[in-house]
């Protein structure tokens, strides 16, 4: 396809996208200075050596999108060895794990690079493995790709666009299909019905009927795929710019119920005189109104996982905890430190780092704290302890708690706004006084064991609490009036 063509196509698209907002950057769409220079060369060294060589899927359906990728993927006719052969020189480092599917990965400056043969590749329906076969035209590789959208190819080094599937057509209309059945796209890979999820929540397009009713027919199938690749997926989900719409995929084609079973879970029966808001649309309010609440830079920067993720999970102990009165109103005692507990293990079954996981956790269980400010002032005391048990999640606890306030009462909004501002600047003034980032006793752990004539052990451990309680509840109190009262608490103790 030629420019040209590629023009009147989208100019004559009814409900076209607005890529750019000029004509000359679009003119200027396939000037070799929109590509990266690494793939112009490479291009060159395929070629002289009579090979093939196009930049493949992320990378050309970004370049319509007017943003630039430094990890590029390639296709080629020639074999792993000839890839070798020729690239081995002019890269600055390759590696050769993905060898038996026929990637070679290559480092030259700031680009990765890797380089694929044709592929034409199915999977065993029970196994998580690929049957790799190489194919010996561009065409059938892109064939086998999982989305028209990511089945453009840029021939290099001439710049020719190869788009047999109708890429550029879907991605102006915004719309997200596979090049054959979807049916026996899923079957290759399964994964692939997280990806689609995936970019609806990052390109906002729209699944097609077809795909959504095999992801629907299919969903369970997923269950063959690795809990690392679900969950690299899942992120990427969530850090898109909607992910709103990506989570409801998920739950309305069935994938949730594998993949995270706890959010499905949230659409509890509303009792007739609707005394609980619909807890799954409010949780899907509270992730986006969470993903507003990020910074271009400073304490939280988008996108944010933590605080995102956190959000969408923050009142799955709902369910667990649900419990009505004899006048038919609802509660949910308890239901964040229920959550907490929900959370890790879904994180962990998902395979997420214990930091991740800590982090996340954490915030779920403190949300509903702020909420006992609201309804009565806090002393000094309180908010030392607020701070010191949010710790480096503080800044994302403030975002947190102000997301999960989706009343439409305006004058109740208000009310919570204001609370909020108020810990807030109370929060601001006693970390000023008092350093509370870095709260510790006055006295620490050798100064400690020297004053009671200890040896290391439980005993130091209590000792540092009773004087880091007795901190927060009072403040400094220097060290000769805090080794007095250790002295005090010792002789009381039974174990001194």
């Amino acid at each position: 396809m030629t420019l040209v063509q590629w023009l009147l196509l989208r100019f004559e698209a009814p409900h076209g996208r607005v890529f750019w907002h000029d004509l000359r950057t679009m003119v200027n769409l396939f000037d070799s200075s929109s590509i990266h220079p690494a793939a112009l060369d490479l291009g060159k060294l395929f070629e002289a050596r009579g090979f093939e060589l196009s930049l493949v899927g992320g990378p050309v359906r970004d370049l319509f999108l007017g943003s630039a990728a430094l990890d590029l993927d390639f296709t080629t006719n020639a074999t792993p060895d000839e890839t070798l052969d020729v690239a081995r020189d002019w890269a600055d480092a390759h590696w050769e794990i993905g060898r038996e599917f026929g990637t070679i990965g290559l480092r030259k400056g700031d680009a990765m690079i890797e380089v694929t043969t044709y592929r034409a590749e199915a999977y065993d329906p029970d196994s998580r493995k690929p049957m790799v076969a190489f194919a010996r035209k561009l065409e059938d590789d892109l064939f086998r790709r999982d989305f028209t959208i990511n089945a453009m190819a840029l021939r290099l080094p001439n710049l020719e666009l190869v788009d047999p599937y109708g890429g550029i057509q879907d991605l102006s209309a915004g719309i997200l299909r596979t090049p054959g059945k979807p049916e026996d796209s899923f079957s290759d890979d399964p994964l692939r019905m997280m990806r689609a999820a995936r970019f609806v929540s990052r390109l906002d397009v729209d699944p097609s009927a077809d795909l959504v009713a095999a992801m629907t027919d299919m969903a369970e199938r997923i269950r063959i795929i690795s809990a690392e690749r679900v969950r690299d997926e899942l992120i990427k989900l969530i850090n898109g710019d909607n992910p709103r719409r990506g989570v409801e995929l998920l739950v309305s084609t069935g994938l949730a119920d594998s993949v995270l079973p706890e959010i499905p879970a949230l659409k509890l029966e509303t009792d007739a005189q609707h005394h609980h808001k619909d807890v799954y649309e409010h949780s899907l309010t509270v992730l986006m109104q969470a993903k507003d609440l990020e910074t271009d830079d400073g304490p939280v920067p988008a996108p944010d996982f933590t605080l995102r993720f956190a959000a969408l999970m923050h009142d799955v102990g709902k369910p667990a905890t649900r419990k009505l009165d004899g006048t038919g109103a609802v509660s949910f005692r308890h239901h964040d430190v229920v959550g907490a507990k929900l959370v890790k293990k879904r994180m962990r079954a998902l395979r997420f780092d214990n930091e991740t996981i800590k982090n996340v956790a954490r915030l779920v269980e403190l949300h509903m704290r702020f909420y006992g400010y609201g309804e009565s002032g806090w002393t000094d005391s309180a908010v030392r302890r607020y701070v010191r048990d949010a710790g480096e999640q503080l800044e994302r606890l403030h975002r947190l708690t102000r997301s999960d306030v989706t009343t439409r009462n305006k004058k109740k909004a208000q009310r919570l706004a204001h609370a909020y501002d108020d810990l807030e600047r109370r929060i601001d003034e006693l970390a000023e006084q008092e350093e509370l980032d870095s709260m510790r006793p006055d006295l620490d752990g050798q100064q400690i064991m020297r004053i009671l004539g200890i040896d290391p052990g439980p005993m130091v451990g209590k000792a540092y609490n009773y004087l880091l309680n007795v901190r927060l509840d009072e403040g400094s109190l220097g060290e000769e009036e805090a080794e007095r009262r250790l002295k005090e608490w010792w002789a009381s103790s039974d174990d001194s």
